[in-house]
């Protein structure tokens, strides 16, 4: 929550909120915030600018204030931020002629102006007042400062600096794993494998070993974390908090906010209309509802795994060119699951419920069906088939379509078979949203159509609201942002009878 009020305010707007906060929150914030990917779905790099403006607003109750914080903070991931803003040696130990700012006995060279002033002023308080803890620091930002190894053969090791770096991030995934987070890399090793599930084989494969792990690391550390007797949080004096008081408190301090503007409620996406249709999501629903209702246990299981896949979604994929939200990666792991249920392979279902299940495509599963089964599996055959019948079907048809399509403009025709080139190299890679950008010439041809297409070839398929403009009239307005996630076998078949349509929009 702190964290959201601090993306919600800015960071510069929340010095005295952060004042307030005790070390082990702000430890909590820092593998939050300190940490940024290029690109979704990239493994997240350390910010030490982002360091540099946190000790800014802690300055701004004081560099004694400051300093009591930055003590109580572990001391390694202190000293690899401050060694990428300034360099730390003995005085003795270099020439006169360097220049930078004596503290404590140590020479610190700033390497950049960034937040300069609040460096200095916080190793002076350091200095004065946690004297133990600031030779730690200094020490540390020393060695880091240290560059002049023999070339021995061991060279292409990493360096001091890069290993702190390493090691920085291996301790930030192994605090998040314990809290459930799914590092980008385990992410997109999990998203890639579902993409290349085949629901026509006999048999069902065995449970995807990136999950399988996932859950064992998270099984053993509830286990530990139960043996020790630990809890999240340091009680408070007198009775603790039950959960349901806890989550009153949570909720009355979200209320709050929310009117005084500070936090927002996320947009969700297109809803459904009331043309009398059951619901998009009816399948999962019924399925998560009956094991509720009669196996406790297996929904607690399942809800588990429906958070491990929105985690999965959120640090491997992404949507529109930009990360996915929460609230928007835990809609699609439901759609994607829904999906799933109704692509289901009869074949891998029990003799007695193939018999029992009609014989049509897309026939209803047993009541019961997610008492017993996993709903990774069930992710990953709607995941597969939402890659095979909705990105790579769109993409091939756009290639097939460009092969025809001819333009008078030289320009324009040029920079299609430039996009009919880029989208084949992509598609026979299996990965045809990396045409993205080549995809900007249709805009020439039809705004609602480029849209359209770029969330229907994208890692995480999606409709656009665009799909219906470039069919209706040219006049309608569609926010660049207004999409529904695939749950249905009609929505894939409307998707279908577009792409049909396609080759004359383009035209007219």
């Amino acid at each position: 929550m702190l964290h959201r009020v601090i993306q919600r305010c800015g960071l510069e707007d929340c010095g005295e909120l952060v004042s307030l906060a005790t070390p082990g929150q702000l430890a909590a914030v820092f593998d939050l915030d300190l940490w940024a990917a290029g690109r979704p779905g990239l493994d997240e790099q350390f910010d030490a600018d982002r360091f540099g403006l946190w000790l800014e607003v802690l300055m701004e109750a004081g560099a004694s204030v400051a300093a009591q914080t930055l003590s109580e903070i572990d001391v390694d991931l202190v000293i690899a931020a401050l060694g990428q803003h300034v360099h730390v040696f003995d005085p003795a130990a270099v020439s006169s002629a360097e220049s930078g700012c004596e503290i404590g006995g140590y020479l610190v060279v700033a390497t950049g102006t960034s937040a300069w002033d609040a460096i200095a002023a916080v190793l002076l308080a350091l200095g004065e007042e946690h004297h133990d803890y600031f030779h730690r620091l200094m020490s540390g930002c020393r060695r880091l400062s240290n560059a002049g190894f023999e070339l021995d053969g061991l060279d292409d090791l990493l360096g001091d600096s890069e290993q702190v770096m390493f090691d920085l991030a291996v301790d930030r995934e192994q605090r998040r794993e314990k809290q459930g987070y799914v590092t980008p890399a385990q992410a997109r090793a999990f998203l890639k494998m579902a993409r290349q599930l085949q629901p026509q084989r006999d048999q069902a494969p065995a449970r995807n070993p990136v999950a399988s792990a996932y859950f064992r690391a998270l099984e053993w550390t509830t286990e530990t974390h139960a043996q020790s007797g630990a809890s999240r949080l340091p009680a408070a004096a007198g009775t603790p908090l039950g959960p349901e008081d806890t989550a009153d408190a949570v909720a009355a301090f979200a209320d709050v906010l929310l009117e005084a503007g500070m936090l927002a409620p996320q947009p969700r996406a297109l809803l459904d209309g009331t043309d009398g249709r059951p619901p998009r999501l009816a399948r999962i629903q019924a399925q998560l509802q009956f094991a509720g209702d009669t196996d406790p246990a297996a929904y607690a299981i399942r809800s588990e795994e429906l958070a491990y896949l929105a985690n999965t979604i959120l640090a491997g994929c992404s949507i529109q060119a930009r990360p996915f939200t929460a609230l928007e990666a835990s809609d699609a792991a439901v759609a994607v699951c829904n999906l799933g249920l109704e692509h289901w392979p009869p074949q891998w279902l029990p003799a007695d419920a193939r018999r029992d299940r009609p014989a049509t495509e897309g026939g209803s599963l047993p009541e019961n069906f997610l008492v017993g089964q996993d709903l990774v599996s069930v992710f990953q055959v709607g995941w597969a088939v939402l890659h095979e019948n909705v990105c790579m079907f769109a993409a091939g048809r756009l290639i097939k379509i460009l092969t025809r399509l001819q333009r008078d403009e030289p320009e324009v025709h040029a920079e299609l078979v430039e996009l009919r080139k880029e989208l084949a190299k992509h598609w026979r890679a299996g990965a045809p949203w990396h045409a993205r950008e080549a995809m900007d010439v249709l805009t020439i041809l039809d705004m609602p159509a480029w849209a359209t297409l770029l969330g229907l070839i994208d890692e995480c398929p999606v409709i656009h609201a665009g799909m219906g403009a470039s069919q209706g009239s040219r006049a309608l307005a569609v926010s660049a942002s207004a999409f529904e996630f695939i749950s249905e076998r009609r929505q894939i078949a409307s998707i279908r009878a577009w792409m049909d349509a396609l080759p004359e929009i383009l035209r007219r």
